[in-house]
């Protein structure tokens, strides 16, 4: 049976909370040496709210879509009740994402470590197990230039480790996404991670609704409409063929990750349907969502083909419905080998 599954996000005008929480989540472990501060090349990188409008040469030029200025100057019902999305906190209900060192460098090999802590302060060792895993870990930067899905393995003490290497320096944010053992829903807990090196931000590419990566091409149909439940499709093409047998990742033709500009608010939606409930592995990949606010969102699509699982990113607009109907959108997109379940780009 085919389920519906929504994304939702309930906060607006947020865009300063992920500028103003640098350096928590180091709980664990006692103080770090810290790498140089990011030299700025060029020019500073932009303030949080700026952040707001992806693409950078303001060609739309509505309020709150790319080059637009407005962050989120529509919410819905949601936001207005004062929930905030998934990410953005560092601690909820209880538990507390905490880095062991937040400071890395640029472009060399890191080791990441860190453990959910519970409401008495111990490391959590019972997970449930979500779409394959017992947590997924999410890391991407401010300008939401690239994105890595890893799967860290965990020790019996809690400790979560995963080695990965950032590409450029700047300012990341680390999203654990995870249900603990006896709970009724999963969480996302979100911590910042600086990575010092020479800083030279650039805006995602303007590349139009269709993205060509490895060979394949991908095309997204539909709209986000903030405040208002839409279905949003991915087509998947290959040399022009529908793409007829794709393959399951972590339990689904495709898995999408959708990040609000400004404040990298988390959204998080599998598909309409699953594997072997009468779903077809293709080419039509379908995600029910809500956005919950005007503005910019970055779209990053995996899916898996040939044994390989690849990433298509798109840059969108969510404008009111009057508008909906011709939004400006830019994507880019990207291949990696499926490695012990992690990729990134």
């Amino acid at each position: 049976m085919n389920t519906a599954l929504k994304i939702t996000a309930f906060s607006a005008g947020l865009a300063t909370v992920f500028g103003a929480s640098y350096g928590i989540g180091h709980a664990t472990g006692g103080p770090s040496a810290k790498p140089a501060t990011a030299a700025h090349a060029g020019h500073a990188s932009a303030a949080p709210s700026d952040q707001a409008s992806l693409g950078g040469d303001g060609a739309s030029g509505r309020d709150g879509g790319p080059g637009g200025d407005g962050a989120s100057d529509s919410v819905s019902a949601s936001e207005s009740a004062g929930l905030l999305p998934g990410g953005l906190q560092i601690s909820e209900g209880g538990y507390t994402l905490s880095l062991g060192d937040p400071y890395v460098t640029a472009g060399a090999p890191a080791d990441l470590r860190f453990r959910i802590l519970g409401a008495d302060g111990r490391p959590v060792t019972a997970y449930r197990t979500a779409h394959g895993k017992e947590l997924h870990l999410i890391v991407a930067p401010r300008d939401l230039s690239t994105f890595q899905h890893l799967h860290p393995t965990r020790a019996a003490d809690g400790t979560w480790r995963t080695s990965t290497a950032l590409p450029a320096a700047g300012e990341y944010r680390v999203f654990a996404d995870f249900t603990p053992a006896g709970a009724s829903q999963g969480l996302t807990l979100g911590a910042d991670l600086h990575a010092a090196g020479d800083l030279r931000p650039v805006p995602p590419a303007r590349t139009g609704r269709t993205v060509t990566v490895d060979g394949y091409q991908v095309t997204l149909t539909g709209d986000l409409v903030p405040g208002r439940s839409t279905r949003i499709g991915l087509a998947v093409a290959k040399d022009g063929r529908p793409v007829t047998d794709l393959q399951p990742y972590l339990g689904a033709y495709g898995h999408l990750v959708a990040l609000r500009a400004g404040d990298l608010a988390y959204l998080h939606v599998h598909p309409d349907g699953e594997p072997g409930d009468g779903t077809a592995p293709g080419p039509d990949i379908t995600f029910t969502t809500t956005a919950p606010s005007r503005g910019g969102y970055r779209l990053f699509l995996d899916f898996r083909h040939g044994g390989v699982v690849r990433t298509a990113a798109f840059t969108v607009a969510a404008a009111d419905s009057q508008t909906a109907a011709s939004p400006t959108t830019s994507a880019s997109a990207s291949a990696s080998a499926e490695h012990d379940g992690d990729h990134q780009h």
